[in-house]
């Protein structure tokens, strides 16, 4: 059995990728904390927890579904696990840049 800290390492690395591939990251890219993870593994299945940064703005819906279907697909082709639940905790948004600048007159 993979412990739970290898599981959550590979889902933490499995956000990062899907950050990168399915967001528009250009001006926030550099400031977007690195995914945290949590597993809990047993019989062959893994519930998995990721705390993340994401850009703004985003579709907030879309990129959370897109990150959740990615680390399922990529934890369960690397570790060999049925990947039950994947819950996403999104701490900070990020602004691109220029965002952060602007005032409401």
């Amino acid at each position: 059995m993979i412990p739970d800290k290898v599981v959550a390492r590979i889902a933490a690395r499995a956000a990062k990728e899907a950050l990168a591939t399915h967001t528009d990251t250009s001006g926030a890219h550099a400031k977007l904390a690195g995914p945290r993870a949590s597993a809990t593994v047993g019989s062959g299945t893994a519930r998995l927890g990721l705390t993340l940064d994401l850009p703004y703005p985003a579709d907030l819906a879309g990129v959370s579904r897109r990150v959740q279907d990615y680390v399922s697909e990529r934890v369960a082709h690397l570790t060999g696990m049925r990947v039950t639940e994947v819950t996403l905790a999104i701490e900070h948004l990020i602004p691109a840049d220029g965002l952060e600048h602007r005032r409401v007159q």
